[in-house]
């Protein structure tokens, strides 16, 4: 990469070649989400660069809070990506890799805008330590990040036409997210944040309060468990759609097949989910997903 001068992580360099760009973006998902990394391997080459990219777009906005010490510089952030996706950055957008490799790829499938400041306005929530209030509200932030997500990278493998499927990719992203969320629960509960929506945790008798502070007992667990039947009642939807999804969007979909797993993980004897770090095997997460491509074709 060519030398950079640090701002934050708005960069002041010359301009990159877009090759430069989009291999800056497949490293950066190899490094950091290896299950959408190992999914696009089974899309078409000449297709990867572009999901790398939405991808790497989508771990951008979500360190925001990782990179800041209070919301407000987090908010000035993202909205430099929300100006750069409406023309109105200020600066050289095209010196930072992942916004060079995302305007093209937005330009080359034809990519609509709305989705992606959705995705920039639902993790605006990210920044604070605000209770996610209903099931409702955490059912729309898992929509407009990882669901809206899986239907822009449907539209790269559609090559920017509509390939339909647009109800199996709201649960496809619902169980994903809320997967993910529960996976993160020991670091979000270390930084005060608490996803487990406020009418769940007040039917088992718990507060933000107490998970933050690592007190919740049994409610935490029977929570947890709550928020697992919501993301398999989100997986069977999904498999009654399946016929609604066509087999070239399917690389799109492949992260998916590892939600059972890891929601397995979870049920085991001894899980804390203060201190239990759920993960795969390498060997299982691609043995997984190749299984799944597989049966998609």
């Amino acid at each position: 990469m060519p030398q950079t001068t640090e701002t934050d992580d708005r960069r002041v360099a010359a301009p990159l070649a877009l090759p430069e760009a989009y291999a800056h973006c497949a490293t950066l998902i190899r490094e950091h989400d290896h299950d959408r990394w190992i999914a696009t391997l089974y899309a078409p080459e000449s297709q990867r660069p572009a999901l790398f990219a939405l991808y790497a777009f989508s771990h951008e906005i979500a360190r925001i809070r990782a990179l800041v010490s209070e919301p407000l510089p987090g908010e000035v952030r993202m909205q430099w990506w929300r100006d750069l996706l409406e023309g109105e950055a200020k600066g050289e957008p095209q010196s930072h890799p992942v916004a060079a490799a995302l305007l093209d790829a937005v330009a080359r499938y034809r990519l609509p805008i709305a989705p992606l400041t959705a995705l920039i306005e639902a993790r605006i929530f990210d920044l604070y330590d605000d209770p996610m209030p209903r099931l409702s509200d955490l059912e729309g932030y898992a929509g407009e990040t990882a669901s809206a997500l899986i239907r822009l990278a449907c539209l790269v493998l559609a090559n920017g036409r509509d390939p339909g499927g647009a109800a199996a990719c709201g649960h496809a992203g619902v169980a994903y997210a809320l997967t993910g969320l529960m996976r993160a629960f020991p670091w979000h509960s270390a930084a005060g944040q608490v996803y487990i929506p406020a009418d769940i945790l007040a039917r088992n008798g718990v507060t933000r309060d107490d998970i933050v502070r690592g007190r919740g007992g049994p409610g935490v667990h029977y929570s947890l468990k709550e928020l697992r039947e919501i993301a398999r009642a989100h997986l069977k939807k999904l498999r009654g759609l399946r016929e609604t999804v066509p087999p070239a969007v399917a690389p799109a979909f492949l992260p998916v097949a590892l939600v059972e797993p890891y929601l397995h993980a979870m049920e085991r004897p001894g899980y804390d989910p203060y201190r239990t770090i759920i993960a795969l095997p390498p060997w299982r997460r691609q043995w997984t997903i190749w299984r799944a491509a597989r049966a998609a074709r």
